[in-house]
């Protein structure tokens, strides 16, 4: 009998021994918005491009679902829900010149607000929404050519994107920034060409974009 209880005492003392290393583990784990696929958010997000400056909203809903998911590991109810927002947002500001950068940020800001929520992330949401249509703002300048706005203030737009969404130095995001800066000015190209799918410029584009992603999960890990 007193045998059968040092048993039962070991099992329950193992049991919640395991419990709480399990629970080091959760907690201690990458979280899915900072363990992407970097190969797989550069193809996801070309198509997203190609489909926003072809203005095909239904190609680019379905590509904003699927980055949304792999790029934030949000469960499918908010995957849908975000994913919306980023739509909202884009074709806010699609329009030129009269396009609603204010309605933009709220719809991106909303965003910013699910992704927060659901991993507990000390995150401003509204300082990264106008942080993410500062940079849609210096690229249409660029882009457009109206402006003195280049390349490096671009690249630092998106670095203090970077920084801010994800808490690390701008430094370290350098060549994330670079890389889609780079693939930015594939996709102007493209567009100025006309837009043609068969075009090489995409694949160029996606390439940047990869490298892109990678540099900034580099980033997000370095030490």
């Amino acid at each position: 009998m007193v045998a059968h209880r040092r048993s039962v005492t070991v099992t329950r003392t193992m049991r919640r021994t395991t419990r709480r290393r399990r629970g080091r583990r959760s907690s201690s784990a990458v979280k899915p918005h900072r363990s992407f696929d970097p190969r797989r958010l550069g193809a996801l997000e070309a198509a997203a491009w190609v489909a926003y400056y072809r203005h095909e909203w239904l190609s680019f809903l379905r590509s904003a679902v699927a980055l949304t998911r792999h790029a934030f590991g949000l469960p499918w109810p908010s995957t849908l829900y975000g994913a919306w927002l980023v739509l909202r947002a884009n074709q806010l500001w699609a329009p030129y010149p009269n396009n609603d950068p204010a309605g933009a940020r709220r719809s991106m800001e909303r965003f910013y607000r699910l992704v927060a929520r659901h991993h507990g992330e000390p995150l401003d949401p509204e300082r990264a929404s106008e942080l993410e249509v500062e940079w849609w703002r210096v690229h249409r300048e660029h882009q457009r050519g109206q402006t003195d706005e280049d390349e490096r203030s671009l690249m630092a737009a998106l670095s203090a994107l970077y920084s801010f969404v994800y808490g690390v130095p701008e430094a370290h995001v350098s060549v994330a920034a670079e890389q889609r800066t780079l693939a930015m000015r594939y996709s102007d190209q493209w567009v100025r060409e006309g837009c043609d799918l068969a075009s090489p410029l995409i694949s160029q584009e996606r390439a940047a974009l990869v490298r892109s992603y990678a540099g900034l999960l580099a980033a997000v890990h370095r030490i």
